[in-house]
């Protein structure tokens, strides 16, 4: 029989990973806590409508990488593809604008793509990420920048690049489309298959190739910045000028556009050069037509995600994996012995101490080289004798220091066991 494998772009998270996993996750509900955002869950398959409309048919991610199924009452389903379409649909389906104020929401989640499958990019992937809604003030587009950083900081990522560019409003947008496929024609035959598909489709998205041919026809393409209205040129500038206020550098990459038809005026990317090709480890922007767009009232929104598994890269390149802290290890011989030891456990674990039970019934020398591998501080032991007296034997693995106590006593010792542990856990140990 034929060993079942997982899914080609799906990988397993393994208990010496996950731990990278519920780190970052731990320090972004705190950052974003801090700044008052408030986490909200969405479903993780959508009518695909809401992608089409949401993000453009013309975009590669709805043409080519979406994961779309008919379910049995012949409905278009799509697993969700990104965690902004979602949200704004919740958004607008719970009237949530109603409350007139802005809603600063985070989430967390798989989302899914058919994409070749690399270091850092899976098919089932995973973002975090947090929207501001209901602010046109081109301070929120600073705030969320602003916290982007506070979180990869505190994760402890370095080498880190701001890409920051403005794509003007819609009709900022549309003339410069022209302008684009203006230059761009007479070269359409020297482009790279992909960029001759986007000519007519997505032309904008052909400055994110990464093709060198293309790359060097695109050295002399007219710059966005020459079809900005002067009200956003000056929502341009004022940007700039509130996150130098805030100390963060910043490049001004013309050419940079994001993949999604919903952005407006406020692009970026933070990027690590510690990532390789794959260098960006969390990307946004502003997207003020996308909640009308929905179903909504007209209301500006700034937001981005970030790749959960770029950030576990680069943080397992930061810190090896450390062990999990074990209080108890309970070891025990006989059946009664035995029996007791479970109960035993379980105590420990109400009283809040961690505790594995020995389920092997191996010899009390195996088990306690085990409870040694383990890094546990202490052995409870229970044979014979202890279960005829109701009685453990404590036993500290660090010096080896051992005493009976009371199996009704436990409680009663939590709090003293408590600092035993902690002092016990700076001790060398004896063979």
């Amino acid at each position: 029989m034929s060993l079942i494998q997982v899914s080609r772009g799906t990988r397993d998270l393994l208990p010496e990973e996950i731990q990278y996993w519920q780190q970052i996750e731990a320090i972004a509900r705190e950052v974003f806590s801090r700044a008052t955002y408030q986490e909200i869950r969405t479903p993780i398959f959508e009518q695909t409508d809401l992608f089409e409309r949401g993000m453009g048919e013309a975009t590669d991610v709805v043409s080519k990488e979406m994961y779309t199924f008919q379910d049995r009452g012949d409905r278009s389903l799509t697993l969700r593809p990104e965690g902004t379409a979602g949200l704004v649909r919740s958004y607008v389906q719970h009237n949530l604008y109603a409350q007139g104020e802005i809603q600063r929401l985070w989430y967390v989640g798989p989302m899914f793509r058919y994409e070749r499958p690399q270091a850092g990019r899976q098919r089932q992937f995973h973002q975090v990420g947090i929207e501001a809604l209901g602010s046109a003030d081109p301070r929120a587009d600073a705030e969320v920048i602003a916290i982007a950083k506070d979180l990869l900081n505190a994760i402890g990522l370095e080498n880190l690049r701001l890409e920051f560019n403005s794509i003007g409003d819609r009709q900022d947008r549309l003339q410069y489309r022209e302008a684009l496929v203006a230059f761009l024609t007479p070269y359409q035959n020297d482009l790279d298959p992909d960029s001759q598909e986007r000519l007519t489709r997505n032309p904008l998205r052909i400055l994110d190739t990464k093709d060198e041919k293309t790359q060097d026809i695109l050295q002399n393409v007219p710059s966005i910045h020459d079809h900005l209205s002067p009200s956003s040129q000056k929502r341009f500038e004022q940007v700039q000028q509130l996150l130098t206020d805030l100390g963060i550098d910043y490049n001004i990459n013309a050419k940079l556009v994001r993949g999604l038809d919903y952005y407006t005026h406020t692009v970026f990317e933070i990027q690590s050069d510690d990532l390789g090709a794959q260098a960006t480890v969390c990307a946004g922007g502003r997207y003020d037509g996308l909640v009308k767009e929905l179903g909504g009232p007209e209301t500006p929104a700034v937001g981005w995600a970030s790749g959960l598994e770029r950030l576990v890269i680069l943080m397992q390149q930061l810190q090896p994996p450390t062990a999990p802290t074990l209080d108890f290890y309970v070891v025990s011989r006989g059946d009664r012995a035995e029996a007791q030891a479970l109960k035993v456990a379980q105590t420990l674990r109400q009283l809040r101490f961690s505790a594995e039970l020995d389920l092997s019934g191996s010899a009390f020398g195996k088990q306690f080289k085990r409870a040694d591998r383990k890094g546990a501080a202490a052995c409870l032991v229970l044979g014979d004798a202890e279960a005829e007296n109701l009685t453990v034997q404590l036993k500290w693995l660090a010096s080896g220091e051992q005493r009976a106590i009371g199996q009704s006593e436990l409680p009663s010792l939590a709090d003293e066991i408590r600092q035993q542990i902690e002092a016990s856990r700076a001790l060398p140990r004896v063979d």
